[in-house]
């Protein structure tokens, strides 16, 4: 559980702000709290749908929206399921924020190491990437898997873009 940060204008694009702008001029019966409320909870919906789309494993998943920061509720299959959902609701232009407060459904009987979340930077590859942290450039399915659903492929990276990089097994 945690607090994590990311780019707010970075991330796929859900969130249309000229909508967002259209509706705060031509609403006169709301006042701009319950707008801004409203808002929050059209975006905490559309953001459940891409945990649930992705098919990421997660019992009693609950997500609101603060602003620019996303709380998220839930019991997630394993420790790597809740870090991709961290990283695909963190991964959303506009949000700058998620506060994890999840837990995980399966301890694993070796105590699971933690990934560590890397930044995507301008002119980053998987294979850099790799090279840096495993010292061989080969090793970029390692990144690419612990990072499906959320990449397609891998040389679809963008700055700015948060990616999770496992630990290697022995």
């Amino acid at each position: 559980m945690g607090l994590f940060s990311f780019l707010k204008n970075a991330g796929a694009k859900l969130f249309n702000k000229k909508e967002t702008k259209s509706a705060e001029t031509t609403t006169t019966t709301k006042s701009s709290e319950e707008l801004n409320e409203a808002l929050d909870q059209q975006k905490a919906l559309l953001l459940k749908g891409i945990v649930e789309g992705l098919g990421l494993s997660v019992e009693g998943l609950d997500i609101t929206v603060d602003d620019e920061t996303v709380i998220v509720y839930g019991e997630a299959a394993s420790h790597a399921e809740r870090e991709k959902i961290i990283l695909a609701l963190g991964n959303v232009e506009g949000i700058a924020t998620v506060d994890d407060r999840m837990t995980v459904k399966v301890v694993e009987m070796v105590e699971e190491e933690s990934s560590q979340f890397y930044e995507v930077q301008k002119g980053d590859t998987l294979s850099k990437i790799a090279k840096e942290y495993y010292g061989n450039a080969m090793k970029y399915p390692v990144i690419f898997e612990a990072n499906k659903p959320m990449l397609k492929d891998p040389d679809l990276i963008y700055p700015g873009q948060v990616l999770r990089i496992p630990p290697l097994k022995a």
